[in-house]
């Protein structure tokens, strides 16, 4: 089986792309089931295992496939059929690794290397979540929970024995840094948290710290609502009453999982009439985005996307190249275990081979001496005959591959050479 990644992040897809392929906790499922049916087929690419990655910088997809190019095709025809997405405005932003460079890219992943925050801790979250629900859709096999492991292993060393993470700026602080732009101290700001997941909750801690006027969190639990807001002594409100009081905000910061936009062009204009142009800061953290597209045309509204943020997040990241380095090297190491347990794995199926071979041997070899003691041979020079017979025979088939390794490179040669030597020496041979 080949290891394939078929992707698009922040990095090659703009986020009106990126919302539009994004997958909600609630389909991941029912995708992977799909992509599993699809797939299953020789010509459609043998596929076994998938998982899918989605957040909001990125979405990807893991999978172990008999033929990498039919199953890459196949895979990009079915997600444009189950988002809705011509192939125009998906595939010139999509990515594919296979083998080797699909485990390097999902160690550099998970590691934060390639994330829009350089070294970010989230990621690892996020991924783990896409593993456990893919291993409850049955997407996942030897491959793919092998390379996973994996993977959290590499993020583990790469955030202990690298810089990688230090003098980051997250996307919460991000936020801050643009709010204060427009409004400088946030000491007279009112703030409203929209949702209160864990980007929320980030955001919360990031912007009380610069302790403004008032907080409130907005959500369709008003329960947890109200438990994110009593720790920052502000007050919960349900989602619904949004319309009606939004314009009591300065600063808004929205993240939700809403397929839909729910605040709208319509909302944020009698926002601003009812605060008399009073200015208006947007934080959209969403993917898709829970602002209309349109609203940032409004004078006097100020919106900032995930793709904004990501302009700011970029600052400092210069200054830790040299942990990147570092990085890469543990990563690079990784690759080449990962590409060690492939051969291995590889080479199963002919070691059976040879263990059935050897045992038919030794069974025809057995019957042969037990014929030979029944007939009254002299039992020491039959085991002497059948142990030199044995030792023949098992020995003929490595023997005559490095004889006759005519056609190699003097590498290769020495390559084979010293694979059969530690086959025998580590089996006491």
């Amino acid at each position: 089986m080949q290891l394939l990644c078929l992707g698009l992040n922040h990095t090659t897809a703009p986020l009106s792309v990126r919302e539009r392929v994004a997958f909600g906790a609630e389909e991941i499922e029912s995708a992977i089931a799909l992509i599993k049916e699809r797939l299953a087929a020789a010509d459609h690419g043998g596929l076994t295992e998938a998982m899918i990655l989605s957040t909001c910088n990125r979405t990807e997809f893991y999978c172990a496939v008999s033929d990498p190019e039919i199953a890459g095709e196949e895979l990009s025809k079915l997600i444009e059929e189950m988002k809705s997405v011509g192939a125009s405005q998906f595939e010139p932003h999509t990515y594919r690794y296979v083998q080797s460079e699909a485990a390097r890219h999902i160690y550099r992943v998970v590691s934060g290397i390639d994330s829009m925050v350089l070294g970010e801790t989230q990621i690892v979250g996020q991924f783990k979540k896409a593993v456990q629900m893919a291993r409850e859709a049955k997407g996942l096999g030897l491959m793919l929970n092998h390379l996973f492991q994996d993977a959290f292993t590499v993020a583990k060393e790469v955030r202990s024995t690298t810089a990688i993470g230090s003098s980051s700026v997250s996307l919460a602080a991000a936020a801050v840094r643009l709010s204060m732009r427009l409004f400088g101290r946030l000491s007279s700001s009112n703030i409203l948290f929209v949702g209160a997941g864990e980007m929320i909750e980030l955001c919360a801690a990031h912007f009380c710290a610069q302790s403004p006027k008032s907080i409130t969190v907005a959500n369709r639990s008003i329960d947890r609502g109200q438990n994110l807001a009593a720790r920052y002594n502000g007050r919960a409100i349900r989602l619904q009453d949004l319309p009606e009081q939004i314009a009591d905000y300065d600063i808004i910061v929205s993240c939700t999982a809403s397929a839909l936009p729910i605040i709208g062009l319509g909302m944020i204009e009698r926002a601003i009439k009812e605060r008399r142009h009073r200015p208006m800061c947007i934080v959209d953290l969403a993917v898709p985005r829970d602002v209309e597209v349109e609203v940032a045309r409004l004078d006097d509204v100020y919106v900032y996307s995930m793709d904004e943020l990501g302009a700011v997040v970029q600052s400092g990241r210069e200054s830790r190249q040299a942990a990147v380095i570092e990085a890469e090297s543990i990563i690079t190491m990784r690759v080449q275990s990962f590409e060690a347990w492939l051969a291995m794995r590889a080479a199963v199926p002919a070691i059976s081979r040879i263990r059935s071979r050897a045992e038919r041997m030794r069974l025809d070899l057995v019957h042969v001496a037990a014929h030979q003691i029944e007939k009254g041979a002299d039992v020491n020079e039959v085991l002497d005959q059948l142990t030199r017979t044995l030792t023949h025979k098992l020995i003929h088939d490595p023997t005559v591959l490095l004889r006759d390794a005519e056609g190699l490179t003097q590498q290769e040669r020495e390559h084979m050479t010293t694979i059969v030597g530690h086959f025998y020496e580590n089996r006491g041979y």
